[in-house]
């Protein structure tokens, strides 16, 4: 049974799955606008939502948290002065997922996965 079970494992073990969703959310992160298959956005955006709603906070335990999670202390820089700012005035739901046609090699569900404008 799987109740209670809300991971998204992806079909990989947990340290290549870790691997994955920091790099999903440092290049979301960079650019504002990544494609990539639906299941991964999903289950990238918890992480996003979590790294921009510890930033708001921009204290130290801010900073360290996101630092911890991206390994780098310029990007982290950027999401806690730049990016966590712009959703001050939000209570969640930062990330967006549009769906996208199929992938045509393996007929993946597809889609664009980005950082909602600023309100």
């Amino acid at each position: 049974m799987r109740h209670r079970v809300k991971l998204h494992t992806l079909s990989r073990p947990s340290d290549e799955r870790k691997a994955l969703m920091r790099s999903l959310v440092r290049e979301l992160f960079l650019h504002g606008t990544i494609v990539t298959t639906t299941q991964k956005a999903k289950a990238a955006s918890a992480f996003a939502e979590r790294i921009i709603t510890h930033a708001l906070a921009k204290d130290l335990s801010a900073r360290r948290y996101v630092n911890a999670f991206l390994n780098d202390e310029k990007l982290t820089n950027k999401v806690v002065d730049e990016i966590a700012p712009k959703y001050a005035g939000r209570k969640g739901g930062y990330t967006r997922i549009i769906k996208m046609e199929k992938r045509h090699g393996d007929d993946a569900e597809m889609a664009i996965f980005q950082l909602v404008k600023e309100s």
